[in-house]
């Protein structure tokens, strides 16, 4: 599925064709670009689909949670509290505790 935003897909790049000029650049440096370029779309591409698919994984995991009561003792998250504010605190704990440890 591909945004109205982004114009080209590494498809369109493959099978772009430009016309020769006199003076123009040389096609095997051009070809060897495109290479490259074509390569980082279909990265990035796959990384896009990964990361959906974790997002979906995760909000169905917070629907459930939601659905459920929590634990007595057990605190909830300030109302406008983000996934990444609670992660980042997370990992702020986690280095308080654990030091430069974890990160060896």
């Amino acid at each position: 599925m591909m945004s109205d935003k982004i114009k080209l897909t590494a498809q369109n790049i493959l099978e772009k064709e430009f016309k020769t000029a006199m003076r123009g650049y040389k096609p095997e440096e051009v070809d060897q670009f495109l290479d490259i370029v074509i390569r980082d779309y279909e990265t990035f591409q796959q990384e896009i689909e990964e990361l959906k698919q974790e997002n979906m994984k995760l909000r169905k995991k917070i629907e459930e949670g939601s659905s459920r009561t929590a634990p007595q003792g057990y605190q909830q998250a300030a109302p406008g509290t983000t996934n990444f504010d609670i992660l980042k605190r997370l990992s702020n704990l986690e280095k308080h505790v654990f030091g430069n440890k974890l990160y060896e």
